[in-house]
This record gives structure tokens, C-alpha cells and sequence, in this order.
């Protein structure tokens, strides 16, 4: 991987100035502003008529800076593909790596992907003694880290102060920070949103992700681990609602995210039938793709990132008159 390449290759976009934005690299046009949004490839916006509402879908892959598998899929991606947007881990072991590709996609929106489970954290252990190992790693088990984490006000400062930390070390990168997520979605837990939610828009941030997912349609293309769907549906559809009561002023949601049941597995089909749904709503759809296959059955794949590549995903956000673009897209309107 290298700084963003010309324009010198055939490609199956144009411009979409009219909206805004463009595509990048090989397969985009000319440059456009971070964050704004774009026509879907290939197409150049038709100016907007009456009171028709044309839907917002922000494209978002997580565990940016994870490894330089995830890093390369992130930049293939969004120049070849339709990525719009990427969730940053501050303290993955390809993060430096994945700051320098942010910044030669300008017009990539970057978020935090916090990061409290199963990784490592940005605070010294001395100064989260309650949350890390002597080797600065964070807990392995999320069910039993939560419900810790709801009891022990301890614990709960030291989080805090974890969740601060992260975010400064986004803030130093000098990326705008464009919206932020968690790991396995655990930014919603009630101990930690608040916190979060506030830092973020501190720092700027528009966008926080609400994973209100669609169950039936994840279960028209997969019921396996049908118990474990239901129990994320009931969960995150309760914790959403919750949050939302919650968000501070400027911060603005998706009306729907896909992404929750499709973890390992995001195929054309699925996007192809999320993108019908979509109907002058907004939503983000999120994946996790790398350029080789990761030890998690559920982690970064090499199917998520060919979906986000696949000419029959970009013909249907091009028929469906779809924008493109990131949270600070959605909070325009």
C-alpha cells in the first residue's frame, strides 16, 4: 500500500461532484470533502426535486489500525469499492500505519472504534490497575467485564479515564474525528456511553452508532446461531433505545445499521436487500474486511471485504439513487 494512486486506470465510477463528494483513487474522480457525501459510483447525482428524500447509507469498516491485513482491505475498499468510512483502534498494532493511510484518503471518514475488551489499552497500568493486566491488556470476557463494570464504581473511573485516553490519543493524530463505536459494541453498555458520548462531542464528533439492526432480514439469509440473534436483537434494540434518550446535543444516529447479525459474513445478497430497505431513511452498514482471513470465525474476513468490492453492490446503490458519506453527512440533514 502506498499514497493514494491517479486516475489512470479504467474505472467504473465518475465523478459525483453534484452531491458533493467523489470517488477516489483508481476508481474515483476528483478529490471531495472529508466526510461529505457522494452519488453512488458511476453516476453523477441528479439534482434533488420536490420534497423526495434520497437515502443516506454510510459505509463504515470497523478495527482500523488492527493489523495491516485490516489496513490494506480499508484502503481497497474505499478505492475500489464503496467504503465511505472507517472506525480506528488507537491502539491496534497497525495504528501508526493506519494513520498515514487516513491521511492520503482526505475524504475517508475516521472514527474511534473504543476499544475495552479483548485488546490493549492506551492508559499506562498503573493508572487502571482495576481494568488491565500487568502486560496493559484489557479483559478478555465481555459478559463478565459488563457485568463488573455495572457494580464496581472503581472500575467504572478507571474506564473512564481509559475512554479519555483514547480519544486524546485520536485527537493527536490531527485526523477530525468523524463519529465513534466500540469493539464488539460495548460502547453501549450504560457505564460507558455516557462517558464516551460526552468526550466524543468534546472532540468533535457527530455520529455515535446505534446498533438497531434489522433481525428478519439478517434472518432471511442466515438462521444459524438463531438464539445468539435473538439474544444481540432484544439486547442492543433495548440498549439502543436507552442511549438514544442520552445523546448529547449535535450528535446524531442512523435510523438503522446493518452489520450486527452479519459479523464474518457480509455477502452482495444481504446488501443488495438492505439497500431496497433503505427507503429515503438513513443507515450505516458496517463490515470488517482484511486482505487475508483472521483467526476469529466473526473477526475480519476476506468476504466482507469482496462484498464491499462487488460491481453488482455499486450497480445497486446506483439504481437506488443512494448517498454516500459519514456522520457529519448526517448531520446536515
Amino acid at each position: 500500500m502506498g499514497r493514494r494512486a491517479g486516475n489512470s486506470a479504467a474505472s467504473p465510477r465518475t465523478s459525483a461532484a453534484a452531491s458533493g463528494g467523489s470517488p477516489a483513487g483508481a476508481h474515483r474522480g476528483a478529490e471531495r470533502s472529508p466526510d461529505t457525501d457522494r452519488a453512488a459510483p458511476a453516476m453523477r447525482a441528479p439534482a434533488a426535486t420536490g420534497p423526495v428524500r434520497r437515502p443516506l447509507l454510510i459505509v463504515n469498516a470497523d478495527d482500523f489500525g488492527a493489523s495491516h491485513s485490516v489496513n490494506a482491505a480499508v484502503l481497497r475498499a474505499y478505492r475500489e469499492g464503496v467504503l465511505t468510512s472507517a472506525s480506528l483502534m488507537v491502539t491496534g498494532d497497525a495504528f501508526e500505519e493506519a494513520v498515514e493511510l487516513a491521511r492520503s484518503a482526505p475524504d475517508l471518514a475516521v472514527g474511534l472504534h473504543l476499544v475495552l475488551v479483548q485488546g490493549r489499552a492506551a492508559s499506562p497500568h498503573a493508572r487502571v490497575p482495576h481494568l488491565t493486566d500487568r502486560d496493559g491488556r484489557l479483559p478478555r470476557d465481555p459478559a463478565g467485564f459488563g457485568l463488573r463494570l455495572a457494580f464496581d464504581p472503581l472500575l467504572q473511573r478507571e474506564t473512564a479515564a481509559e475512554i479519555a485516553a483514547q480519544l486524546e490519543r485520536f485527537a493527536a493524530t490531527g485526523l477530525p474525528l468523524s463519529h465513534v463505536d466500540g469493539h464488539l459494541n460495548f460502547h453501549l453498555h450504560p457505564a460507558v456511553f455516557t462517558p464516551l458520548a460526552r468526550g466524543a462531542a468534546q472532540y468533535g464528533a457527530r455520529g455515535i452508532r446505534l446498533p438497531r439492526d434489522d433481525l428478519r432480514l439478517a434472518l432471511r439469509h442466515d438462521r444459524r446461531r438463531l438464539l445468539k440473534k435473538l439474544l444481540l436483537a432484544a439486547a442492543f434494540g433495548w440498549l439502543s433505545a436507552w442511549a438514544r434518550r442520552r445523546l448529547p446535543a449535535g450528535m446524531h444516529v442512523t435510523e438503522r445499521v446493518y452489520g450486527l447479525f452479519q459479523s464474518g459474513g457480509l455477502t452482495p445478497a444481504y446488501v443488495l436487500d438492505a439497500v431496497a430497505a433503505l427507503h429515503g431513511s438513513s443507515a450505516e452498514l458496517y463490515a470488517h474486511p482484511a486482505t487475508e482471513a483472521g483467526d476469529e470465525a466473526l473477526g475480519p474476513n476476506t468476504t466482507d471485504l469482496a462484498t464491499l468490492c462487488d460491481p453488482a453492490v455499486a450497480a445497486a446503490l446506483r439504481r437506488a439513487d443512494v448517498r454516500l458519506g459519514g456522520y457529519a453527512t448526517l448531520g446536515e440533514g
